[in-house]
């Protein structure tokens, strides 16, 4: 090769290098944005839908692995749209499923990239750190009043951040808290000060939010993530360590509880939120009576009411996920919803045992889309973005399975002689 290609080639590598770099800026950057979400479209919707667009333009590859999410998750909002053949009123329909859709394209975005490189994997969940903290931060300043117009932080005197709703600001926050008690667990002690410090802002959070979705979530995600941690490890002494580090900080977050509980307007909503069935579940036409008749009215519409219809019949909207994927989306896309998310925790489970540079992300992923599953027995996740995020890293993580999975296979025959 002359000197000339050479240099041709070095300059063509290095352009090639910072194009990538700044790609997993953006991305980073898009991450970043998930936690500030006041009114939509959000900046996050913006900065996505531009990166979606230029990186599949350039080439982006969706490998045969990530493809089923995309058939999936097409036939699930395609589905939605017939529901508008049934609406009297279709006013914010369009919108609806165009929000819908985006989130789709944006979990198989994320799966892509991360198949692309899985060092993205890292970059993620540090944005994802950041903005939670930030946003937690937010919300517990507003829930104490810290600054003048620091209430826009709050609703119903709960915490929700940069967030329209404590019940997706709390879930939001479940996430980087597993990632920090993942390096708590694993790490040098020198660094836990600081990963103590984040954990703490996290859970006051989530705790201020009084979202007992998000306290499930937490203690659900918390107890799973160290179990598999458990399973993985062989060594005894790491066993040990984890369960003496897990049982310390158990005890610390609940002498943080107790000293936030001095205080007598978090402790005067905490007794109200903690009661398992509130008035509004269990009420005439409450939140579990309207899950029973919702149900039935949808067995009777095969392509069922149409987004936000329920909310008009009732006053409420579903909060549940089973049965909002059968009155938005239909028979069809309530099926496929079912099909995504249990192939999702089936192929999450098939590898997260793997010691792989991955694991740790995909660990994470796997446990809390399974703890979002349980929780939509009394919420609506279905416009959330953190869930399609964590769909996108469970199947770019199984791509990245895959992909090392076929590199390992010896050549055949006829390859090895070409």
């Amino acid at each position: 090769m002359s000197a000339i290609a050479q240099d041709h080639r070095a300059h063509f590598d290095s352009r090639l290098a910072a194009l990538r770099l700044a790609g997993s800026g953006m991305l980073a950057f898009g991450v970043f944005l998930s936690g500030f979400v006041i009114s939509e479209p959000a900046p996050y919707e913006l900065i996505m839908v531009i990166q979606i667009a230029i990186w599949f333009l350039l080439g982006l590859a969706i490998s045969r692995t990530v493809a089923p999410l995309l058939v999936m998750l097409l036939i699930f909002n395609l589905s939605g749209l017939t529901t508008m053949f049934v609406m009297k009123d279709m006013s914010g329909a369009p919108m609806y499923f165009a929000v819908s859709t985006f989130l789709a394209l944006s979990s198989v975005f994320y799966a892509a990239m991360i198949e692309s490189d899985h060092r993205r994997l890292d970059l993620i969940f540090k944005a994802w750190v950041a903005a939670a903290i930030i946003t937690a931060m937010l919300g517990i300043a507003g829930y104490f009043n810290a600054f003048p117009g620091a209430h826009v932080f709050t609703r119903y005197n709960r915490a929700m951040g940069a967030f329209q709703d404590p019940n997706v600001f709390g879930p939001y926050l479940v996430a980087p808290l597993l990632y920090l008690l993942y390096r708590l667990l694993t790490g040098p002690l020198l660094k836990a000060p600081l990963l103590i410090l984040g954990i703490l802002i996290l859970a006051l959070g989530i705790f201020l939010s009084f979202s007992r979705a998000a306290w499930g979530l937490l203690v659900f995600a918390g107890v799973a993530l160290v179990v598999v941690m458990l399973l993985k490890e062989r060594t005894t002494a790491f066993r040990f360590k984890i369960l003496a580090i897990s049982v310390g900080a158990a005890v610390f977050l609940v002498l943080a509880l107790a000293i936030a509980l001095q205080f007598p307007q978090v402790s005067d909503l905490f007794t109200n939120r903690a009661r398992l069935v509130q008035e509004y579940d269990g009420a005439r036409l409450g939140r579990f009576e309207r899950h029973k008749i919702g149900f039935l009215m949808a067995m009777e519409r095969p392509l069922g009411l149409g987004p936000m219809a329920f909310g008009k019949i009732f006053g409420e909207d579903e909060h549940n996920i089973w049965l909002k994927t059968l009155t938005t989306y239909g028979w069809l896309g309530a099926i496929t919803y079912q099909v995504t998310i249990w192939s999702t925790l089936w192929f999450g489970f098939r590898y997260m045992l793997r010691e792989r540079p991955w694991q740790p992300y995909l660990m994470i992923a796997w446990v809390m889309i399974l703890g979002h599953a349980i929780i939509g027995n009394v919420i609506d996740t279905d416009h959330w973005r953190h869930f399609y995020l964590l769909l996108g890293i469970v199947w770019g993580c199984a791509a990245l399975e895959h992909r090392h999975t076929l590199s390992r296979r010896p050549a055949s025959p006829a390859t090895a002689r070409t």
